[in-house]
């Protein structure tokens, strides 16, 4: 009898291509495009500009556009009638509307005819437009990832179909292999929650590194209780994306500190547990995650929001994420006037047992700070050139834009490698590793951190 085929699961995910984002600006104003086209020069976008509909279907028929910005009101064929057309024949690009507010009616008629992504008063504010254009990018960028991501899923499942079916002989091995693949799926899963993670923080400077390093220590306190492995994976993944519901929240607000805000503004900045929890709604996988997400404002004394849960009514890993969440605030000057030094943030936090923490969630935070780890287990930093196939990541690497590129515990293969010498070749500049501490010698040109 011949031997059953072999079958391998195919769990790694392709880097996508730098991509140059372009956009299609329309209006039969000279001057408007001539002062789209100064606002936008600075971005790195690809910019074209036609002044009326059908020059720029004309243009669209040769060049791949992903945004179009069309002004309302044109002559033959104004901004709605375009991007209907615009919609039926590509459906993929984004479709933005300037529009004037006597263009009511007209502005209602693009929405329902062309499905518009969102219309654009005039005249604008450039720093808004600026940031709808790159919201709208980013969305496209998640969107490419997403159908990535499927395309992966969709290949795996027909492979595990074909392994199903393989001989009897083959099982054990094939249970192995799937244990191995699913292990990736899980660092694949963790590895996109951080990316995501990473775009939300780019809503402004006080918001980028907050999510991981509250996730980080939400993780050390987790484990120090001794939670289940699955409860502190969803406190890790949790404090992640515990901001994800003020992406709706204005730049002013976000900008604040707490202390600082108006009535108005205060009640919007605590709507934003519930709209976290609403974003999740939809994702089976992750209910305990958005349970978390909303609690996570709640204080043991009753006082918190947005539900005024009080003690054991609030979810274990909710009380870790307030503790984690305020530690971090006080050393960014989100919670008063001006940060303070962690030690100081602590000395503030003590005081809290029994009021705003869980008397032993703030013991075993506490308890992280009182003995320094050994030298001997701190990461490696290593260059490129000195890392081997086989090598542990100690900590995600991160682009400079903030984005992560391997995650934390990504094991490193001859093929990872050679992308990542590429990728700092492509940066022009050296870069550095932190690596698990292994027994061989370390490295003479590497150090620790």
């Amino acid at each position: 009898m011949m031997d059953a085929p072999t079958f391998h699961v195919v769990t790694e995910i392709v880097a996508a291509p730098e991509r140059r984002w372009s956009l299609l600006c329309v209006d039969d104003e000279p001057n408007i495009l001539s002062a789209m086209k100064r606002l936008f020069r600075g971005t790195g976008y690809q910019i074209f500009t036609a002044e009326s509909g059908a020059l720029a279907l004309e243009l669209l028929e040769r060049e791949s556009v992903d945004l179009i910005i069309s002004d309302m009101r044109m002559p033959m064929m104004d901004g709605a009638q375009l991007l209907e057309k615009v919609r039926g024949r590509w459906p993929h690009i984004t479709r933005l509307l300037l529009t004037g507010y006597a263009d009511v009616t007209s502005t209602i008629a693009a929405i329902n005819q062309g499905q518009i992504q969102r219309y654009i008063t005039k005249p604008w504010n450039d720093d808004e437009l600026l940031l709808i254009a790159r919201q709208a990018f980013e969305r496209l960028s998640l969107e490419d990832d997403k159908r990535r991501l499927e395309a992966l899923a969709h290949r795996q499942n027909e492979e595990l179909k074909a392994l199903n079916a393989s001989l009897e002989d083959k099982v054990e091995q094939r249970t192995a292999d799937l244990s191995k693949a699913n292990d990736r799926l899980k660092k694949t899963y963790l590895t996109s929650i951080k990316a995501f993670s990473g775009l939300i923080e780019q809503r402004g400077d006080a918001l980028v590194g907050h999510a991981r390093r509250v996730a980080d220590i939400a993780r050390r306190v987790a484990q120090s209780l001794g939670l289940e492995e699955l409860e502190a994976r969803d406190v890790f993944i949790a404090a992640l994306l515990h901001d994800i519901g003020q992406i709706g929240l204005s730049d002013v607000i976000l900008a604040k500190p707490v202390p600082r805000m108006t009535p108005e503004e205060l009640h919007r900045y605590r709507l934003h547990p519930i709209v976290g929890e609403q974003t999740l709604m939809s994702l089976d996988d992750m209910q305990s995650v958005a349970a978390l997400i909303r609690s996570h404002h709640e204080r043991f004394d009753g006082q918190g929001f947005p539900d005024g849960l009080k003690g054991e009514a609030i979810p274990m890993g909710a009380r870790i994420l307030f503790l984690a969440e305020t530690y971090d605030d006080l050393q960014t000057g989100h919670l008063g006037s001006t940060g303070l030094s962690a030690s100081q943030a602590r000395t503030l936090l003590s005081r809290g047992g029994g009021t705003q923490f869980d008397p032993f969630v703030l013991e075993a935070f506490l308890a992280l700070f009182v003995s320094v780890a050994p030298v001997s287990s701190r990461p490696l930093s290593l260059t490129t050139q000195e890392l081997k196939a086989g090598m542990v990541l100690a900590k995600d690497f991160m682009s400079e834009e903030g984005v992560v590129l391997l995650a934390a515990d990504h094991v490193l293969s001859t093929d990872l490698i050679a992308r990542v010498r590429a990728y700092e070749k492509r940066c022009g500049r050296s870069l550095l590793l932190a690596i698990r501490h292994v027994s061989a010698p370390t490295p003479t040109s590497g150090g620790s951190q």
